[in-house]
Formats: structure tokens, sequence, C-alpha cells
């Protein structure tokens, strides 16, 4: 198997470990499944890496078992530290590998090892070396012999790329250790390297002819000099952002060489490239491609634009690229996505990006204001030439444009409304940006230009197709200028045209068409004109009939002047929705629809049984996509928010749709948008219920019961939604479902976040106060939920902020009815085991405890009745702090607390009796984001009906004080055993509250 010195030691090891492998690749499933745990097992333990580089190097195995073993030491490289020196050495070795997987997975593993070892345990100078030696090595003997040995070049190839995958992994690492050891490396290597470039160069210059073309010494000279420039830009990037640093800023100098020789040089090999490529066209031979090695220029500026536009000889390079562009502008053939072409569009985009990111340093208003470093400026007819160029040449379509437009305009234009993420790659919205950017740098040569161009293609109707392109090509630099152009142009005569041109029936006008759609949208979004004006909906709705054009209708609109459109651009829609093709058109018009609802509200009315109606094939026809579906549920969710309490009859679409949104076959995409759905459905609803036996809400409440036992990662939308049913019809959901709710309520009320317990307790004490207490005062007992919170309350190891809601929670209890209180006391010690004493004892520590935490008037004084209503059960635990904690609580809330009974006339000409609570002000939170619903004014009601602040605190603490008495024994027991332990003037004071004497 292997001569290396470990075979011995690890003879029975590698034998298994070549067996695995050899299983792992084997075509039988159960051998390989076997193999592949078991491999995952060995390379988890000491020396199986080693031992699968040792079968990676052997040249005997078979080639398949050889990758395989590198694949999986490449894929981990987790050595221990006295492997380390074997590995490496044995990766240096295999610089002399034929097989590309084997060295290329070599190479990874080189850069990875230097990442973790350099400096401390692969020194600097070792890998001079290691890496550097056979580098220089082999140039100079390339350099001396014509001939050169296949293994030579193999090694120097290996090398090379090995080296250029060291510094990438070394360049990415920003701690400031790697950051001097990555300095310090490039410090030793970069001269002798760029020294090595240039000769390479040199022969080249004079040996790269049509006739030459085919010598293999060639090829590999021009392959060596590409991946040698790497290294050299690679160092070049690497120090350009720290030249200030006093270490780095000795490499200025040459930085500047490599970037000046770099900008010669391109020229040179570009135009030698273009002459090439030329000449073999013209010979009508299919060239290989021929490689063009990239400055990295972009990187470079993006870094600091205008020290790059300062360094030398950039301006005349930058122009150059930009000469390039016009010059591959003169035949259209000449431009391909593609390394043979003569002008590929990988160097012209970059070449156009970076002319645009310069012409700000290029600016007069940069220059007038003495901030230009640089003494360039463009010309007028520089600029003027440069805008004509752009706006005739590259923003007209294509044929390759207009061919794909013809044959598919839905996929064409979703295809191009990604031109904002395109840009920096396509020729056509990389013009509109170098546009845009020269509009607003030489405004005054640009302006006038686009004002002209834009009356000339307006003088005559076009005659012909080509006339189109160039208008429509024009409407867009109009648009792309909206905001400059606004105070230039008479948009308003412009309507007029627009309306004839939309009316073209013209298949050619359909492409000029679709861009009237997006200039007015332009227009009306960047505030240039305004959207008052009937015309442009005239126009809109027609074109909304027109297939592929008129997606962006409903950017911005004036209601007042949009709703006679309202109808027929909902109807238009819907029919265009129904009749594209392509799932992404109908997502668009789709989400057109819904801002048009959404920005309509109330008056979208009339259109809402139109849109219901469409609406059951409209989801079927989306299948399986779920964006379209997404799309639609949104939908919905805005119709049933602009129709409010008129949206009831909705709900029979609703919980169908809901039903399957939460289905598991597609709760996973549609669950956030179908909570939403539902927890507006419910806000909005006027009832629970629906006539005919339709599916009505209360059907799907049992989802919820599930979402609490089931799917914690969604309860704060589960409360929303349980929020909303007990606000719609508390006794009707009790009713039905009052066991099951409380029993689900038990876990999460326990275990789940702070956040998420603290609003299910909210929504519980909100279900106490709205329901009557026959649906479920004996299943707070039944279900476990009593006695689950009250062990809560007694082990205190909650959140504070839970138990506080604990506490409010007893309280409500107490409050309904202190003798049931009792019996849920007596019942819940017997299930937890424990004695009641210990039960109430806990209760009255929290109370006390809790109060301190509660801020909200209204709490505090629903703190202070609880426990007044715990001092009516005669419970001596309770009578035994009255003289203390509860006389304290009660004296703090009455200290806070200002409140007064008044008579007020009903409408039926009646006295009736009301609270005037001055302390009364309802948190934000309790509304809970339902403005503007009917949910609001059901939050509101149960506000001012809450027994908190109908009741008068001093006359429900002297009722249940009488209570008291009668429980213990009458008023002389009560005076003797617990009043007289009061401090006199505290008990006086109280007594004058109390009892107002």
């Amino acid at each position: 198997m292997s001569n290396d010195s470990t075979q011995t030691t690890h003879q029975t090891s590698i034998q298994e470990v070549y067996a695995v492998v050899t299983g792992a690749a084997s075509q039988s499933p159960k051998e390989l499944s076997v193999s592949a745990a078991r491999l995952k097992e060995l390379i988890d333990q000491p020396g199986t890496l080693d031992l699968l580089q040792q079968i990676a190097a052997q040249k005997t195995a078979p080639l398949y078992i050889r990758q395989l073993s590198i694949i999986q030491l490449k894929n981990v490289v987790l050595v221990l530290d006295e492997q380390r020196p074997a590995i490496r050495d044995r990766c240096l070795a295999l610089l002399d590998e034929e097989d590309d997987v084997i060295g290329k997975s070599n190479e990874v593993i080189i850069a990875k090892l230097a990442r973790s070892d350099f400096p401390h345990k692969w020194w600097l100078a070792s890998l001079e070396s290691d890496l550097m030696t056979p580098i220089t090595l082999h140039f100079n003997q390339r350099f001396m012999s014509p001939v050169t040995e296949p293994s030579t070049c193999r090694v120097l190839h290996k090398s090379l790329r090995a080296l250029n995958a060291v510094l990438k992994e070394l360049s990415h690492i920003k701690m400031m250790t790697s950051v001097k050891t990555m300095g310090q490396l490039i410090a030793r290597i970069h001269a002798p390297l760029s020294e090595i470039y240039v000769r390479l160069i040199q022969g080249l210059e004079s040996s790269i002819t049509i006739s030459n073309l085919g010598s293999r010494r060639i090829a590999q000279d021009l392959l060596f000099a590409q991946l040698l420039y790497k290294i050299i830009m690679k160092m070049a990037l690497w120090i350009w952002p720290k030249l200030r640093d006093p270490t780095i800023s000795p490499m200025q100098s040459w930085f500047n060489e490599v970037f000046q020789y770099s900008a010669v040089q391109l020229r040179g090999l570009y135009e030698t490239r273009i002459g090439l490529l030329m000449n073999l066209r013209s010979a009508a031979t299919r060239p290989d491609p021929i490689t063009l090695h990239s400055l990295n220029l972009y990187s470079m500026q993006q870094l600091d634009v205008a020290r790059f536009v300062g360094l030398p000889l950039c301006d005349d390079l930058i122009l150059y690229y930009w000469e390039k562009v016009v010059q591959a502008n003169s035949s259209a053939e000449l431009i391909e996505d593609s390394a043979t072409a003569v002008f590929p569009v990988r160097i012209l985009v970059p070449g156009m990006v970076l002319f645009k990111e310069s012409l700000a340093q290029w600016s007069p208003a940069r220059k007038a204001r003495g901030k230009a470093e640089h003494t360039l400026t463009l010309p007028q007819d520089f600029v003027e030439t440069a805008v004509t160029f752009l706006v005739t040449r590259f923003m007209p379509l294509n044929p390759n444009d207009l061919e794909g437009w013809m044959a598919n305009p839905e996929e064409w234009v979703n295809t191009e409304d990604k031109d904002d993420e395109q840009w920096q790659f396509e020729i056509r919205p990389c013009a509109e940006r170098v546009l845009m950017t020269l509009a607003s740098q030489y405004r005054e040569f640009v302006i006038p230009l686009l004002v002209k161009a834009f009356a000339n293609v307006n003088v005559r109707p076009p005659a012909n197709l080509q006339d189109i392109v160039q208008k429509e090509a024009v409407y867009c630099a109009v648009g792309r200028c909206a905001h400059r152009l606004k105070d230039d142009i008479d948009l308003s005569s412009w309507i007029e045209i627009a309306g004839n041109e939309a009316k073209q029936t013209s298949e050619d006008y359909l492409i000029v068409q679709r861009r009237i759609v997006w200039l007015i949208g332009r227009w009306v979004s960047e505030d240039c004109y305004p959207p008052t004006d009937p015309r442009i909906w005239q126009i809109l709705l027609h074109l909304l009939t027109v297939k592929g054009t008129g997606t962006e209708v409903a950017n911005l609109f004036d209601l007042n002047v949009f709703t006679p459109f309202l109808a027929p651009a909902v109807a238009a829609l819907l029919q265009l929705i129904d009749e594209v093709d392509t799932v992404e058109t109908k997502n668009k018009l789709a989400a057109c629809l819904n801002t048009i609802i959404d920005r309509a509200s109330t008056e979208i009315g009339p259109s809402v049984s139109l849109i219901t109606s469409a609406f059951p094939q409209l989801w079927l026809s989306a299948g399986g996509e779920s964006h379209f579906k997404m799309t639609l549920m949104r939908m919905m969710t805005v119709l049933i928010t602009a129709t409010g309490e008129r949206s009831t009859p909705l709900a029979a679409i609703v919980v169908p749709l809901l039903q399957e949104c939460l289905s598991p076959a597609f709760v996973t995409e549609l669950e956030t948008d179908a909570l939403q759905l539902w927890i507006t459905t419910l806000r909005n609803a006027a009832m629970l219920g629906t006539a005919n036996n339709e599916p009505s809400l209360l059907d799907l409440f049992p989802k919820v019961l599930s979402l609490l036992v089931d799917n914690w990662g969604v309860l704060g939308s589960t409360t929303d939604i349980l929020e909303g049913y007990i606000l719609l019809d508390a006794n009707a959901v009790l009713q039905r479902h009052a066991s099951q709710l409380f029993i689900a309520l038990k876990q999460p009320l326990t275990d789940a976040s702070s956040n998420h317990a603290r609003g299910l307790l909210d929504a519980l004490a909100l279900t106490l106060q709205l329901a009557h207490p026959s649906t479920y005062s004996e299943i707070v007992h039944s279900s476990g939920l009593f006695s689950s919170l009250i062990a809560t309350v007694v082990e205190d190891k909650a959140d504070v902020f839970i138990l506080t809601r604990d506490v409010e929670v007893m309280a409500r209890l107490a409050i309904l009815d202190s003798r049931v209180f009792l019996q849920y006391m007596n019942a819940s010690a017997s299930m937890l085991g424990k004695p009641e004493t210990t039960l109430w004892e806990g209760l009255l520590d929290q109370w006390r405890q809790r109060f301190d935490n509660v801020s909200e008037p209204r709490h505090r004084k629903l703190f202070a009745m609880g426990l007044a209503a715990l001092v009516s059960t005669g419970r001596p635990e309770v009578l035994g702090r009255l003289s203390s904690e509860v006389f304290d609580l009660w004296t703090d809330v009455f200290a806070e607390l200002k409140e007064v009974q008044q008579q007020q006339e009903d409408e039926l000409g009646e006295e009736t009796t009301i609270l005037t609570a001055y302390w009364d002000q309802p948190a934000p939170s309790f509304f809970n984001g339902s403005e503007d619903t009917p949910e609001y004014d059901r939050r509101k009601k149960a506000y001012d009906t809450d027994p908190v602040r109908t009741i008068l605190l001093s006359s429900f603490i002297a009722e249940r004080l009488r209570e008291a008495e009668v429980v213990c024994g009458g008023a002389q027991v009560m005076q003797t055993q617990y009043l007289s332990k009061a401090d006199p003037p505290v008990l006086q004071h109280l007594m004058r509250e109390i009892f107002g004497s």
C-alpha cells in the first residue's frame, strides 16, 4: 500500500480505512450506507485523516478511491498537532499530481493549513522554500530553455494555484495577528513575483500572433501569466486600503508601479486580443477562449473612489474602457456574453461601471467647490456624445430583446423588472445608470439633450418598428431622470400624446405602451406630476386590458380622482390575472389589485362581490405556488380590512381558506399570512356565526386549541386570535370549548416564554371577565387550570411578571365568587397533596410582593378588590394579615385613587348611578393594534364595563368586611381578634375611607 514511515504503526487502521472508503464508493446502496456511516465514525478518530491522505497519495490505488479519500480530508482538515507536519509535507509532494480533482482538493487543504498554522507552525521562511522556491526555480528553468518537462509545468501550475489559494484564505482573516502575518508574507514575495511576471509578459508580447496561437508553450505561458497576475492583484487589493499603515506604506511605490504597469499592459493586451479575434472571425475560424486577466478595478474603486481616480494613469485607463464601449457598438454582432466574443459583456459592463462611478470625481460642481483633487472634467462635447450614444445605441431594445418580448412578453417584463439587481452585469440597465449619473453630475449638458430628444420623438407618430424602439428608449431615459426633468418638460401636453399611443392596436406599439405606464408611474411616484389628472387613469385603465402592459397602475393615486375608474380597474385586473400565463405575472397583478383595495378602503364596497366571486378560481389556479397563494391571502386580508364590520359574510371564504392553509401540506409556507388573515377577520367581524349554515369562524376554534398545544412558535398570534374570539362572543366559545381551552392553556402558561405566557394570562383574565361564570366555574377546577396556577404561585419560581398576572387572575376569580374560590383552594390542596394552609399562605405572600410590581391604577385597584374578596371568606390566614398587609395595601390604593359615584339621567329619563374614576387611563397596549376596527370598540366596551371600573372601591370593601364579620362570628369577634391589632390612626383613617365616617 504505502512506503510511508507511518505505515507500520497504522497498518491495520489503513487497511480498515481503505476498505471503508472502497465501500463508500460502492454502487450497492446497502454497502454504501453502511460504509458511509462507518467512515463518518472513523473521521472523528485520531489518525484517520492522515491515513486518508496516505491513500490519496498512492498512485497505484484506483483513482476514484484516491479522489474520495482526499475529498473527505478536504472537507474537515481537523488534524492533530503531531500529524500536521506529515500532512503538510504530503500536500507539497502532491503538487506533482496529474489528476485535477486531487490537485484542486490539495490546494484547498494547503490553504486551510496555512490559515491555521501561519506564522507559528508554518513559518514564513518555510513557506518560501515550500512554495516560492519551486515557482522561482521552475520559472528560471523555463526562461533559460525552450523545452520544459511536463512534470515541471505541472508543479509550476499547481504551486501557483496553491499560493493563490493561500493568499485568498489569509486575505479574509480580520484578526490583527493574522493581518500582520499577511503583510509580512506580501512584503517577502511581492518583488520576486512581480519580476517574474514582467519577464513573462515581455516574452509574450512578441510571441502572440495568429501563427503562434496553436503553440502549447504560449498557451502555458498565458495560463501562468494569468495565475501570476491573480496573485499580484490579490496582494495589491489587500494592501490598497491599508497603505496608511506604517508597516504597509513602504509598499506604496510597488502598488503604484503595479497599477501603472497594468494600465499600460492592459491596453496592449486588449488591442492584441481584439486584433486576433477579428482576424479569426474574418477567417471564419471559431477561436478557443482567449483570456484577459482582470485588474479588479471595481473592487479597488469601491474601497476609496477619490484615491482610486488619483492613481497614475487611472483617468486614461477609465476613458480607454469607455472608448472600447463606444467601439464595441459599431457592430452589434461583436458584443456577446461569451469568452470568445471580440467585446465580451463581462468586459464592457465593468468598463461602463468604472466610468459611471468615476463621474462624480470629475464633475464641474466638485471642482468648483474646490473638492476635486484631479484636474479632469469632461468637456461638453464628450458628455453630449456619450448621452446620445447611450440613448440611441445601448438603451434601445436589440433584436434579441424584441424576439424575447414577442415570444413571451410576460417573462420578458418580469426579467426586465429585475434590472435593479442586474445593472452591474447587463449592458442596457447599466447604460441607464450611466445616463442617470451623467444627468446628476453634468446637468447643464444632459437635460437640454433629453428635452430635445423627448420633443423630437413626439413630433410625429413612429413610421416603423425602429422608430417605436427608439421612442421607447427615450421614454426610458426621461423616466430614469424624471425628478431632474420635471421643470423642463410639459408633461400635461404629453399626456394627450400618450393617450393616443395607448389606443394604438398594432402589436409593435405594445413595447411603448408598457413604457408609457412605467413612465407615468415614475412621474407620479417621484412627485413630478399630480395623480389628480383623470387622463392618466383613463390611459391606465385602457392599458389594463392590454396583455403585457400596465402592471404598475397602483403605485400612487388620488382616491377622489380614481373612484370613477375603480370598478372597471378591478374588473380588468381580475380578467388579466385569469388570462396571463406565468405565475410571476399573476402574482404581480394580484399585488397590484391588493394595493388598489388597500388605497380604496371603504370605496371598494361595490366591487367586493366581483372579487369574492373570482377568488375561488384564482386560488385553484395557484396550485402549489406558495408565493401566489400568499398574495391571494393578503388580498383577502386587505379586502376584509377595507370592508370592516361588513366583512362578516366573507367568513364563508375565509374559513375553508384558513383550514387549507393551516393543514400540514401548506402550514410551513403559508402559516404567517394565514394567521394574519385570521386575526384581521376576527377584528373586523360583527359576529362569530353566519347565516344559512355556512362555515363560521366558530368552526375554526379547535385549531386555536391545537396551536396552543402544538405550536408555541406562533403563540403571540394565537393569543391575538384567542382574544378576538373572546371579545366577539365569549359565552358562545366557552359553551362549546371551555374544557378543551382551559386544558390547552395549562402547559403554555407554565412553560412558554415570559412574553407569551403573560399575553395568555391577559387573555384568560379577559375571558373570566366577559364570559358568564356558569360557562366555566366548574371547569376551572376540573380542567386542572386552577391547581396549575396556584402551584405556580406557591412555588415562586416563575418570572415576576408571570406571577403578577397569576395573582391578577386569582383576584378576578375571587371577585366573581369568593365562596367558589374557597372550593377551588380546597380542591387544589387535595390535587397537589399540600395542606390548604400552605396554599393560602403562599398566595397571600405573592399578593403582597407582586402588588409592588403593578403600576397601572386599574390593576392596583384589582389587587385591592381581590384581597377584599379573600377577606370575605373569613379564612384565618387572610384575617390574620388584615391589620397589617391588607390594611397597608388598601391604604396605598385609597391614597392613589380618586373616584366618586354620580347620578346621571339615562336615555329613558331614569337616573343611573355611574362611577367617575379620575385615575382612569387605559394603557395603549390594551387595544393591541385594533384601532380603526370593530374590535377596538369591543375592547373599549370591555374596558368600560370592567367591574374594577364600575364598582366603587370603598363600597366593595365595606360589603366584604360585613361578610367577613358574619363568617367569623360577628362584629365583636372581628373587633377583638383582628381589628384591635391595627394601628389606631390607620384603622380610623381606613374606616373613614370605607364607611365615610
